[in-house]
């Protein structure tokens, strides 16, 4: 039951991430927060910590990828360039 319940809440939150643009600058600035947070501790709560770190993977991972995804974006672009410019040098050496 618990595994279940686990795949259930990995499924909404990839439901949710994908129902609205993931904000890659803002998730930056909240691992930026957790590394402060525990910059800034003196001594730090283990089970507070815990729940920084957990949402620090998260948001890595999460991170990697919409990377991942704007790589493929503009790896997609630069092939639509490409094959435009090649358009265009045939169309200028009468080849078309």
């Amino acid at each position: 039951m618990a595994l279940l319940n686990l795949k259930l809440k990995k499924y909404i939150k990839n439901k949710n991430m994908a129902d609205k643009k993931f904000n890659l600058k803002e998730s930056l600035s909240k691992l930026n927060e957790i590394v402060d947070w525990f910059e800034n501790q003196e001594e730090v709560d283990v089970e507070v910590g815990l729940e920084k770190v957990k949402e620090g993977a998260s948001l890595v991972k999460d991170c990697k990828i919409r990377l991942a995804e704007i790589e493929n974006e503009f790896e997609k672009i630069r092939k639509e360039v490409k094959k435009n410019d090649e358009i265009v040098e045939n169309i200028g050496n009468g080849e078309i």
